[in-house]
């Protein structure tokens, strides 16, 4: 059997003209221990010429020294002196890269190790059927909002349709008219219950998206004074009366204009959160003349304003008309609830409250 080895010897012929001699070319940092036949051999001078003899003596005393060597480091050598004597055909043979492969072996290993990673790609038939297969998953998915696939991936930021909302604030208020404690507790924290989290949470939707941005753009789009929006936003009742026309100056923005209205504001102050009346001066009123823009933008405002109140005292006196008494507050309640729902009711007061924004809005166009 042939053997490998960590080395590589190649013989060579010097084809010139000055000599005949078979030179051992020897790889760096490979040694190998030269033949005493061949050095031998290779020792015979020809006489032929006195310039070939020069040369090769030179070449003998060389193959002396690597001699010397190669005996010396012969010990240590793991291989044996008579294992590294190969023959020609072999050495020829060994000229090559141990690890070289050919063309063919290469390819094969190549192939081999890429067979987990490549796919193969399928016949026309079954590329077809596979998108037969996915067609109606992908119709499926089209026909799914972009509300539905954000309430089932992230159910904390699903949206809630605005009627929703509008009917917790109803029940809220419903409660809060028997039990008057009840927002009070809604705000500074007390009920952790889910029913009550989601009643606070329509409460601050109503205040923060539905009513609070529209009364600020209004006021940002007027010349109002503070003293004149600070009335509007204390007294809960407002009426606006048509008299006769002066060149005089509004109470609204200060401008001269021909105002013919008269805005009559009364009522009790309340807290805009838990709803709470304050009894202070209930019988105080204010009379205030105002052109036609701001009589307009007062009653627009003072709707949107004052709507969360009004919609309270509604509910408080569906609940003192009711006359039912020794019944549970949720069962009152949910009884109420449902028949306010049933005559429409909860419905037309939320179509009120949408009337108001909308008007708003428009308002806002106006230069």
């Amino acid at each position: 059997k042939r053997k490998r080895f960590n080395f590589s010897v190649l013989y060579d012929s010097d084809e010139s003209e000055d000599s005949d001699i078979l030179v051992r070319k020897v790889f760096a940092k490979r040694h190998c221990i030269m033949d005493e036949d061949e050095s031998s051999e290779e020792q015979q001078p020809d006489k032929t010429c006195p310039t070939e003899n020069v040369s090769t003596n030179k070449k003998q005393k060389v193959f002396a020294k690597l001699k010397e060597l190669a005996r010396q480091r012969a010990p240590e050598r793991s291989c044996s002196r008579e294992s590294c004597e190969d023959s020609s055909d072999e050495a020829e043979t060994e000229e090559e890269p141990f690890c070289q492969l050919t063309p063919a072996e290469s390819s094969e290993t190549d192939s081999d190790s890429m067979k987990d990673f490549i796919v193969e790609e399928d016949d026309d038939d079954n590329i077809e059927h596979i998108k037969s297969e996915n067609q109606p998953q992908q119709k499926e998915l089209l026909n799914i909002s972009n509300s539905d696939l954000l309430a089932y991936y992230i159910p904390q930021l699903s949206r809630c349709d605005h009627y929703v909302h509008f009917k917790r604030i109803v029940k809220a208020f419903l409660i809060n008219a028997i039990d008057d404690t009840f927002l009070s507790s809604l705000y500074d924290g007390t009920r952790q219950k889910k029913y009550a989290r989601d009643m606070l949470l329509s409460l601050h939707y109503l205040d923060d998206r539905f009513i609070q941005p529209r009364l600020e753009n209004l006021i940002s789009r007027s010349r109002w004074k503070d003293r004149y929006k600070e009335r509007v936003d204390c007294y809960p009742d407002v009426r606006i009366i048509l008299r006769n026309a002066k060149n005089v100056s509004c109470q609204a923005c200060g401008l001269n204009r021909y105002c013919k209205f008269n805005v009559l504001l009364s009522g009790k102050l309340y807290n805009s959160r838990t709803l709470e009346v304050d009894d202070f001066m209930s019988d105080d009123k204010q009379v205030l003349k105002v052109g036609t823009v701001c009589a307009d933008r007062t009653r627009v405002y003072h709707n949107l304003k004052h709507f969360k109140y009004k919609l309270y005292v509604d509910c408080g006196s569906i609940t003192e008309l009711d006359g039912v008494e020794d019944e549970p507050v949720k069962d009152t309640v949910e009884r109420l609830l449902s028949q306010l729902e049933d005559s429409g009711w909860i419905q037309k007061r939320y179509n009120d409250l949408e009337d108001y924004m909308n008007d708003a809005d428009n308002f806002q166009e106006e230069k």
